[in-house]
């Protein structure tokens, strides 16, 4: 081969080492958030086909690079061709919220990845020492333009081995649970508000026992699997455990790791109704929790929630809420910029005062879940009281941030219906200049247009200035905003949160802006 042409397959090579590179982590990025599942990230690559208009380009024009060598300018212009399209394909993504966690999961799928990628370039160098070395080009397109089927290969081959793997770390936690059998678990489910109650509950309980709780929103088997064999110790006498669930069959897994004694069942609602597929099979999930605690379990449910009230469980259960039939019992709930006042009501009819810093009458309700099972534990009601005044805003759950002239409200991990009406009517409750800001919800299934329709008239009720993030992703908000009357010159559509935010710091007002963040998209929407 001549000179030229070996400078030229050289840097087709580089370029192509780059794009899978980069390519590489994006696509490891996309299925790690969606839940290292096949099929959900099949679906996610055919809603977003788009992101991969790039790579078919790559391996287009390495078809077109076939061309006899003596045609050295055809075979120039492919390959370079070839290198600009690589290039874009590899830097297609955009800034990310949440980088790829190299998790040990992660790197084994690399490894066995790399291998792939490695056969194919083993090709591309074989094809080079025969008389068709002008197809060289062809696999090294394909190593760049193959990168999203490789990462769903890998996966596959390495299934059996990360079962392996899961197996070994899930009996070593269930033996350290067995050895402790006076250890008593908390299930915390719900298709909202679980994180929150499990936090407040274990910044009550801990001043009084000692006590482990599930760390951030470690609520997956491995999660779970994870804290018990990082952090149980033989001390420990409660066991916090949040459960979470996209799928029918979730929380029965994770009770069968851990077996929980009591639980705690926040809410029932349209979360996630993407993959449950119907209400039924929400409610059926959740109760799996219920299903699983033995006949002196004690089970505290949200009584204020509806779907609950229709469809009680079948173990029996203690009711807490705002309703005069709850038997514990919160009420008289006074809200301002400092946080709420409010009372509950025992079983045995005892009033108790209580404080919070945190905003909204739904995280009252939340608190009250948390002071009814630590009272279910023997913690007299009076004792709590300094307990809860200390309780702190799970980061991004209806947290307060002051910057300078803003009051932001920070509720960004909130993505349910009820979970955003709670969070306009803690807005409008706030004196000062309110300002919604938010990209609308998603995985509500075939309901998504309809409740962010509804969302829409719901925020134009309470706000005075409403910035949409996402001009397509927000339309059902848009269309629900407009219909309610909102006034259009104080409605944006931006599609960089940082450029809404940039605006919204400009904006002059005599009044102290009130700024609600309702819900952030992860990297794959």
């Amino acid at each position: 081969m001549v000179w030229y042409l070996q400078l030229l397959w050289g840097a087709i090579a580089l370029t192509s080492f780059y794009a899978v590179f980069k390519s590489m982590v994006y696509n490891l990025h996309m299925f790690q958030l969606d839940g290292y599942r096949t099929d959900t990230h099949l679906k996610w690559m055919g809603k977003n086909l788009y992101h991969y208009l790039t790579d078919l380009t790559v391996l287009v024009l390495s078809f077109v690079g076939l061309c006899r060598e003596e045609k050295l300018l055809g075979l120039g212009a492919a390959a370079l061709l070839v290198s600009i399209f690589a290039l874009i394909a590899a830097n297609k993504s955009k800034p990310q919220k949440k980088p790829l966690v190299y998790t040990a999961r992660v790197k084994r799928m690399i490894v066995t990845f790399l291998i792939l990628e490695a056969a194919l370039f083993g090709v591309s160098v074989w094809l080079l020492t025969t008389a068709d070395k002008h197809l060289a080009f062809l696999p090294l397109g394909l190593c760049s333009a193959a990168v999203p089927v490789l990462i769903l290969l890998a996966n596959g081959l390495n299934k059996p081995m990360e079962k392996g793997v899961n197996l070994h770390y899930t009996r070593e936690a269930k033996r350290m649970l067995r050895s402790m059998p006076e250890l008593e678990t908390v299930g915390i489910t719900g298709s909202y508000g679980k994180t929150g109650v499990k936090f407040y509950l274990y910044t009550i309980l801990r001043a009084w026992t000692d006590t482990l709780v599930t760390p951030e929103s470690y609520n997956t088997p491995m999660g779970v699997v994870k804290t018990v064999r990082a952090s149980l110790r033989s001390y420990h006498k409660i066991f916090l455990c949040e459960m979470g669930a996209k799928w029918v069959g979730d929380i029965k897994e994770l009770c069968d790791i851990v077996h929980p004694k009591h639980g705690i069942i926040t809410a029932l609602g349209d979360q996630h109704l993407e993959s449950f597929g119907s209400v039924e099979n929400i409610i059926k999930t959740k109760y799996e929790l219920a299903d699983a605690l033995p006949a002196d379990g004690r089970l505290y449910v949200n009584w204020d929630n509806e779907r609950i009230r229709q469809n009680p469980p079948k173990h029996a259960f203690i009711k807490y809420g705002f309703r005069e039939d709850a038997d514990y019992r919160c009420f008289d709930a006074v809200v301002s910029e400092n946080g709420v006042a409010f009372k509950v009501q025992a079983p045995d009819g005892s009033v108790t005062d209580f404080e919070t810093k945190l905003l909204g009458e739904h995280n009252v309700l939340n608190i009250t879940g948390a002071i009814a099972a630590a009272n279910g534990f023997g913690m007299p009601m009076a004792d709590m009281r300094l307990y809860v005044r200390r309780i702190e805003a799970v980061p991004h759950r209806m947290q307060l941030v002051e910057k300078g002239n803003c009051t932001i409200i920070d509720d960004a991990f909130n993505s349910n219906p009820a979970g955003c009406r709670a969070a306009l009517d803690t807005l409008s409750k706030i004196d000062g200049l309110r300002i919604l800001v938010t990209p609308g919800m998603v995985e509500l299934g075939g309901k998504e247009e309809e409740l962010n329709c509804e969302f829409g008239r719901e925020a134009a009720a309470c706000c005075d200035k409403i910035f949409l993030i996402g001009a397509k992703q927000t339309l059902p908000i848009a269309r629900g905003i407009r219909e309610a009357g909102f006034p259009e010159k104080d409605l944006f559509v931006y599609e960089d949160f940082g450029e809404a935010m940039k605006k919204i710091y400009s904006i002059g007002s005599e009044k102290r802006k009130i700024i609600l963040l309702e819900n952030d998209l992860p990297d794959n929407y």
